[in-house]
């Protein structure tokens, strides 16, 4: 993207549904639900938690950063959320997160470049600009990919690859 056509990391962030859905395509409903550990996500409480966070972290603190003079952020926390996540259906939360996203990258493109200059000060960061929090935003989409990945490997081709798997250190 050049310069000044607008605000960086858009272009990753709107191919991070596509990408989820490939990463899914081959998941039933039992798979998707499916956790390594019962201290792990599945597929299911991931896509719960994107969908979560699309419109109540980021959405919400685009609205703020560009209609409030410096903003405070509370720090977003998975973690306190884990009851909304635990029975989600991994086609629902997909669906409404896919949606969201899409409304997102619809305003989003429409931001002149100095948007990303706005300001806001995060509890636990200190300042930030809304260009900092489009990065972080392009690397939470990009660690919850890997995650899945992760599970999608162990769930769907670790096993099945026999001893040609056992060399993998896998991580889900």
């Amino acid at each position: 993207m050049m310069e000044d056509e607008g605000l960086d990391c858009l272009d990753l962030l709107e191919e991070t549904p596509g990408t989820l859905r490939g990463l899914m395509r081959e998941l039933s409903h039992e798979d998707a639900a499916w956790k390594p550990a019962p201290d792990r996500f599945s597929v299911a409480e991931v896509l719960a938690h994107l969908s979560h966070s699309e419109g109540h972290c980021y959405r919400m603190r685009v609205d703020r950063f560009l209609n409030e003079e410096m903003p405070e952020f509370e720090p977003d926390d998975a973690q306190m959320y884990l009851d909304l996540y635990r029975e989600a259906d991994a086609e629902d939360s997909f669906d409404h997160f896919e949606e969201q996203r899409d409304t997102n990258m619809d305003f989003l493109r429409t931001l002149p470049r100095a948007a990303g200059e706005r300001r806001a000060m995060h509890k636990e960061a200190g300042e930030i600009t809304l260009q900092q929090m489009l990065h972080e935003w392009a690397m939470h989409d990009l660690g919850h990919i890997r995650q899945i990945a992760e599970l999608v490997r162990a769930r769907m081709h670790w096993r099945q690859a026999g001893t040609l798997g056992e060399s993998y250190k896998l991580r889900p």
